[in-house]
């Protein structure tokens, strides 16, 4: 029955609860759509994760003090959480639209090289200039390709 009277662990509950609900209206107000699915998505104003765990760090001053050491790992652990969501989370979200681009360059290029046997030799000239230059996407993933090979290695030998 203890659990059911934690008050920081209910309170960062209803903090994600919360956030996660009121991210309907605020989509709607800007929109006008209705969208439904933003309640069980990631992402979006305001951060759910930030919400829980200032509500937990803020649960946690109130009911031990701003000098316990619980405190202390519940504030490291909030600026952990914030920190992720603004840095890493969101850096992971622009490379998801990059492979995504990568994703339908790739889709082209195979689509394209079906008829490449059958072309004459001067509209394959003139096509791979075309192809010397490199989307932000393609530069992104040979520079993943060559990090990868290079720790591969070094974490082999």
């Amino acid at each position: 029955m203890e659990l059911l009277s934690n008050s920081p662990l209910w309170l960062a509950f209803f903090a994600i609860f919360f956030a996660q609900f009121i991210k309907i209206p605020i989509y709607w107000m800007v929109t006008r759509e209705l969208n439904w699915s933003l309640f069980t998505s990631t992402g979006g104003m305001p951060s759910s994760h930030s919400a829980a765990v200032t509500a937990l760090t803020t649960a946690v001053a109130f009911e031990h003090g701003t000098g316990s050491t619980l405190f202390a790992v519940a504030a490291v652990f909030a600026v952990i959480v914030m920190f992720d969501a603004t840095g890493v989370r969101f850096q992971a979200g622009q490379q998801a639209i990059i492979i995504n681009q990568l994703r339908a360059d790739v889709q082209l290029f195979l689509k394209e090289s079906r008829n490449w046997s059958q072309k004459k030799e001067e509209e394959k000239i003139i096509e791979l200039k075309t192809l010397l230059g490199h989307l932000p996407s393609e530069v992104f993933m040979g520079a993943l390709t060559g990090i990868l090979i290079s720790v591969t290695f070094y974490l082999v030998n």
